[in-house]
């Protein structure tokens, strides 16, 4: 069952690192029907582990809850405790869906993280874990994919 929540509804610095980022849950209100949530954040960022620099992505978070929602603002924090993180970005996604699912235990989870390029590259990284219930309608990404600028 979900804890108290410790972050909504009061001023919460950003934790400084993904270890020390908190979670958090709430239980589902419609935990007997099945259907999609969806979080997108356009504007993730950690650290390249080689160079240091800043690498972006968007990142697109569909899950069909079981007894638990994720709780938006720690989800926000979460996400937010990468920008001084360095992961490869692979690393960085696997790491937010891995821990949704640990959090959240959702009947299926599928996260997409399209990294910006650098070096001329962009790099797009899929996982998705548990199984889709047959009744839902899973919506398209409609992410365009990187063209450069032509």
């Amino acid at each position: 069952m979900a804890k108290k929540l410790t972050q909504l509804g009061r001023r919460v610095a950003i934790p400084a690192s993904p270890a020390e980022a908190k979670l958090e849950a709430v239980a589902n209100p419609h935990p007997g029907d099945d259907y999609i949530a969806r979080f997108t954040a356009p504007e993730f960022t950690c650290l390249c582990p080689v160079t240091g620099q800043p690498d972006f992505a968007l990142f697109v978070i569909d899950y069909a809850p079981a007894k638990l929602l994720v709780e938006s603002k720690s989800l926000k924090l979460f996400l937010n405790s990468f920008r001084n993180h360095a992961a490869f970005h692979e690393d960085a996604t696997l790491t937010v869906g891995k821990r949704l699912v640990a959090a959240i235990k959702p009947k299926y989870l599928r996260i997409v993280g399209y990294w910006y390029p650098r070096g001329g590259m962009p790099i797009d990284v899929f996982w998705q874990t548990g199984k889709l219930p047959a009744s839902v309608w899973l919506p398209d990404l409609e992410v365009e994919p990187y063209r450069g600028r032509g």
